[in-house]
């Protein structure tokens, strides 16, 4: 009776939230608690979905609405976030602080989502508090719709594997450090769908091919993923598909996902899977099984090791990295009908990240600002009109050039429909990876070094790929283009959680004053109203 009462609640709030076409309805309750988990053989709290660590993974098909109801049973207010997921017209669902009032504590918010015009793989994870340290993420898998042809044949299998640094002190232990005005530890491990070494297998029948979903969901460093005595081919990075290059190993930066074909070609045994750590003095590595299904051996030999500090070698890779212009998207035109390198950009924007010390303290900083939360979401401070929570413009278009920093709830200005050049100049030794929610834009170039205007010359204007998430090599520089399509407050960010934690994020108003449905999906009617914004009242139907 209760289950029941919960669907008939969930399917009024959907009514009253407003339908996304006829599209089918995929509906999920999660329950966040916390729970003892062991993933480096050590005791910790954990943040737990369902009971599950990782989270329960979420299917659906292009243009597909998920409706998720998520009761909050911790101690504290939670948000979760959906990476890649471009939550089109809809900043309301974005789940950030910049957008959306935390989930209290004993309370539920239920999420509506449409995965618009997307395929391909992605994740979601915690947005508050350090959460993300501590589980509470899982995998999203958008596939094409049925009658969308795919640039490749049906793999006779699909496995996601969610790969990320880990650490064995809990994440408020974490957060403290971090308030405290210092800088993580190392981590000390690798996991892979939340176990550590040979924690999982995957079983093959010989001679059939598998598709890998592979996210590197960790905190603070990049990740080389590998299959001995296997090769792999690239098809799908981040819901766009890619020319099919074969590659021993990839790397796969914070933030990021990638899709590749496996085929079990090999002599029937079992081989090792493998993730470690990149660009680290001391490598972390861990380990999977990929058993052939009439094997009779195990593993043998040690586990194929990687790249570690040479840099060259992952730009080279990055380069190699396309868009296949041939392949459909979600929708039956192909990919490559966006002429992008036919269009001027209205203007540049350069962001450079900094690691300033303010009052004390570590900071980490974008263009000298370096964020903090407002007591009030921008989001609902910019429909209410709430004067004094951010000012538009507070954060400069380009660095300034000098090494300090200030703190604020930064937010750049930018108009609906125009088409920008956004430059991540890095002049720091360790790598950067950013993400830009709300968008996928086009990786255009990158190389080491200042960039310039002449810098343009290298610029790759045809079959660049599109994609969320970017890295940045150290003192080098990371080009997009991007058509700013998508109308509400997004949020720019390092994917390095330390560094998003201290600041190293803002937000991107893009704006129009059409008030119209057309451009922008009104506040949610369940909407969560919080600091300035609480007694405020959203659409009365």
């Amino acid at each position: 009776m209760r289950d029941s009462c919960k669907v008939s609640i969930i399917l009024l709030l959907v009514l009253i939230n407003g339908v996304f076409g006829d599209n089918p309805y995929r509906f999920f309750t999660w329950k966040i608690t916390y729970g003892d988990i062991y993933p480096l053989g050590v005791k910790q709290q954990g943040i737990l979905i369902n009971g599950q660590f990782p989270g329960p993974h979420i299917d659906a098909i292009t243009n597909d609405n998920i409706i998720i109801s998520v009761f909050n049973y911790l101690k504290e207010p939670f948000l979760i976030s959906w990476n890649g997921v471009q939550q089109r017209k809809n900043s309301w669902q974005d789940g950030v602080i910049g957008t959306t009032c935390p989930i209290p504590p004993g309370k539920n918010f239920t999420y509506i989502i449409q995965v618009k015009d997307q395929i391909g793989s992605f994740y979601y994870f915690p947005s508050l508090a350090f959460h993300k340290a501590a589980g509470a993420f899982g995998a999203i898998r958008v596939w094409s719709r049925p009658r969308i042809p795919v640039p490749f044949a049906p793999p006779d299998s699909d496995f996601w594997l969610l790969a990320g640094d880990w650490y064995k002190t809990n994440h408020y232990v974490l957060r403290r450090l971090l308030e405290a005005g210092r800088n993580l530890p190392a981590p000390d491990g690798v996991l892979i769908n939340g176990r550590g070494w040979g924690g999982n297998t995957f079983t093959v029948q010989p001679g059939k091919t598998y598709r890998f979903r592979i996210s590197n969901v960790g905190v603070a460093t990049s990740l080389n993923f590998r299959i001995q005595g296997h090769t792999m081919k690239l098809v799908e990075v981040e819901g766009s598909h890619t020319v099919q290059n074969v590659y021993t190993s990839l790397d796969i930066h914070l933030g990021q996902s990638y899709s590749v074909l496996v085929t079990a070609n090999q002599a029937p045994q079992d081989y090792y899977i493998v993730v470690s750590t990149r660009f680290t003095r001391k490598v972390l590595t861990t380990t999977s099984i990929l058993h052939y299904s009439n094997s009779r051996r195990g593993v043998s030999g040690p586990a194929p090791s990687g790249p570690t500090l040479a840099i060259a070698s992952s730009l080279f890779q990055a380069r190699t990295i396309k868009r296949n212009l041939t392949a459909s998207g979600p929708r039956p035109n192909p990919q490559g009908s966006y002429h992008y390198g036919l269009i001027k950009p209205g203007r540049t924007i350069i962001l450079a990240n900094s690691a300033p010390w303010i009052n004390g303290k570590q900071r980490f900083a974008v263009n000298g600002a370096s964020f903090v939360a407002p007591d009030t979401p921008l989001k609902l401070a910019d429909y209410f009109k709430i004067p004094g929570v951010f000012n538009l413009g507070s954060i400069p278009t380009s660095p300034s050039g000098g090494n300090g920093g200030y703190l604020q709830s930064s937010v750049m200005t930018a108009n609906f429909r125009e088409f920008i050049e956004i430059v991540f100049q890095n002049w720091e030794n360790s790598i950067q990876s950013w993400h830009i929610s709300g968008y996928s834009f086009f990786v255009v170039g990158m190389d080491g070094g200042q960039w310039t205007p002449g810098s343009r010359a290298k610029y790759n204007l045809r079959d660049a790929v599109s994609r969320s998430t970017v890295q940045v090599y150290p003192r080098a520089w990371t080009a997009i283009y991007i058509a700013l399509d998508n109308v509400g407050m997004w949020n720019i960010r390092s994917e390095n959680w330390a560094r998003q934690y201290l600041g190293q994020q803002f937000y991107l108003r893009v704006y129009t004053s059409s008030n119209s449905y057309r451009d922008e999906y009104p506040p949610p009617k369940n909407a969560l109203m919080c600091g300035r914004a609480r007694g405020r009242h959203t659409r009365p139907f």
